[in-house]
């Protein structure tokens, strides 16, 4: 059983669930489903968190949820976005099963298409901020490209103020086109889409090089451990 810690925000975690469920099906066959638990979080309250740069009160909460689901049987631990993976070490330390990082299969997915320079997209907490990049380089050896901060900006303001409200709007697809193909020209092979809710605006046609959706690749991973499990 897989425990998601979820609600940050609940557009993206509906997505976790449906592509879990959806990949169990597929491999199990007739009406197999998977075993999760939910740990769905307020997101006004781990938005305030984040904003305030509170990232100790925003960690005893996670540590708290994912005791939680320990407790409730989860044989690991899945946090549903990129950005509260700043916290995972502390999380990992505090659980006796293992979390499954989302950087992990996203590198593994990007080495294996033979991208050794790739962009990342996401909020400015994970662009800027050493915890998923430095992974990404350090452990897997990637060459991380991110926006210019006017594109950090931008991309960061439609994450909050729109994706994960469920507001999808065209404007920001094209907006989202035109740093995509900046970072191309900076030598981007490819894009992670480095925020769960991304997946929600722009599709693999919205670039010319190849994207990877960390929500897809993090569900897929957690199917992959329900499934070993049996």
């Amino acid at each position: 059983m897989v425990g998601l810690i979820g609600g940050m925000s609940w557009e993206s975690s509906a997505q976790y669930y449906r592509l879990i469920n959806e990949q169990v099906r597929e491999a199990r066959g007739g009406v197999h489903s998977a075993r999760l638990l939910l740990w769905s979080f307020d997101f006004a309250q781990i938005e305030a968190l984040q904003a305030a740069g509170d990232w100790d009160g925003a960690g005893t909460l996670l540590v708290d949820a994912a005791q939680q689901l320990e407790l409730a049987g989860a044989s690991a631990v899945v946090i549903c976005t990129n950005t509260m993976h700043r916290l995972a070490d502390t999380v990992q330390a505090a659980i006796g099963v293992p979390l499954l990082h989302i950087a992990d299969p996203t590198a593994t997915a990007v080495k294996a298409a033979g991208i050794q320079r790739i962009g990342l997209l996401g909020t400015a907490f994970t662009m800027e901020q050493a915890f998923y990049t430095g992974r990404l380089e350090r452990q897997h050896g990637l060459q991380v490209v991110v926006p210019d901060a006017a594109d950090r900006v931008l991309v960061h303001r439609v994450i909050y103020e729109e994706l994960v409200r469920g507001h999808v709007l065209p404007a920001s697809r094209e907006a989202y086109r035109g740093v995509m193909r900046r970072l191309v020209e900076r030598g981007a092979q490819g894009i992670i889409l480095g925020c769960t809710e991304i997946m929600l605006l722009v599709a693999d046609d919205d670039a010319g090089v190849p994207l990877f959706d960390t929500t897809a690749l993090h569900a897929q991973a957690a199917a992959q451990h329900l499934l070993a499990q049996r």
